[in-house]
């Protein structure tokens, strides 16, 4: 088959790709873009979001809609433990934000040893397999939980920008990201905007998670390369721009998906990365983020 004949089926396996690696990416950036850190830990969220609906879906037996709300509700809850158990206590000691990022990343790791204990080493799949219909398009086929992903991701981001543009607390969101002292000079409460940020972020991992189960097998370690891949893509789009981060997550799932025209599906890891050092070299400010003046 000509390179070229399969194109458009590798431009919709990038848009699926990059679908959950922009929601890993947009909930890494919204809390870097607000509460000032290099969220790693919401890897750990998307893990735990895909084996909650696996649990619900296949162990316990609920409908998707059910497991999925449980799911959501799970992500919530293990995110905002997080904030109050951890990044809390260091944000009131002042801790600086090398410190914060090496308690992000321990938390990824610790969380992927929980995952390890209570689900074992072998792999899991969340079986839809009689709801999944294959649609042919001749130039192309989907599935229909393929479908979904693409449009659940859409969604998602459409409430995000709603959220950052259209309410009070996106307001406050963007006026704490600009300047957290004078936000609270017109009476902002930054814990409050904080935990509001991170259910955001937690609604996002969560339905990364059951989107990225629905696509691949489930193992411990599935946070630890989503989330590399969602940083990746956070710097390609602007690091601390939501919207780039978005836009880079596509970008890069289109970059591996139709770099393997010319190199094999296992260089897919070596596309990205180097996708990312030709934007440090070239444009370290990201797609849309704003180049910084030296001081």
């Amino acid at each position: 088959m000509p390179l070229l004949d399969i194109l458009p089926q590798l431009i919709v396996n990038g848009l699926i790709a990059g679908s959950i690696y922009a929601l890993a990416a947009s909930g890494f950036s919204l809390i870097y873009y607000v509460v000032k850190f290099q969220y790693f830990s919401h890897g750990a969220i998307m893990s735990i979001g895909a084996y909650l609906f696996f649990t619900f879906m296949n162990l316990m037996g609920l409908n998707y809609i059910l497991a999925g709300i449980l799911t959501v509700i799970g992500c919530v809850i293990a995110t905002l433990l997080s904030n109050w158990l951890l990044y809390l206590p260091l944000r009131k000691r002042k801790a600086t934000p090398a410190i914060i990022l090496i308690a992000s990343i321990v938390l990824l790791i610790f969380s992927s040893s929980l995952m390890l204990a209570f689900f074992g080493s072998s792999t899991k799949a969340i079986s839809l397999a009689k709801h999944n219909k294959t649609f042919d398009f001749g130039i192309f086929t989907i599935t229909l939980v393929q479908t979904a992903i693409i449009v659940s991701a859409l969604i998602l981001f459409l409430f995000l920008w709603i959220i950052l543009k259209k309410t009070k607390l996106g307001k406050s969101m963007r006026a704490l990201a600009d300047n957290k002292d004078v936000a609270q000079v017109v009476g902002i409460n930054p814990e409050k905007i904080y935990n509001y940020t991170f259910i955001i972020a937690a609604v996002l991992g969560a339905f990364g998670g059951i989107l990225l189960g629905l696509e691949q097998n489930l193992y411990p370690r599935m946070g630890v390369p989503i989330i590399i891949k969602g940083f990746i893509s956070s710097v390609v789009g602007g690091l601390g721009s939501v919207p780039g981060s978005i836009i880079g997550g596509l970008f890069i799932g289109l970059a591996e998906n139709v770099g393997v025209l010319y190199l094999p599906t296992g260089y897919k890891d070596v596309i990205s990365f180097s996708v990312l050092l030709l934007f440090l070299l070239f444009r370290p400010q990201g797609i849309l983020g704003v180049k910084m003046r030296n001081v």
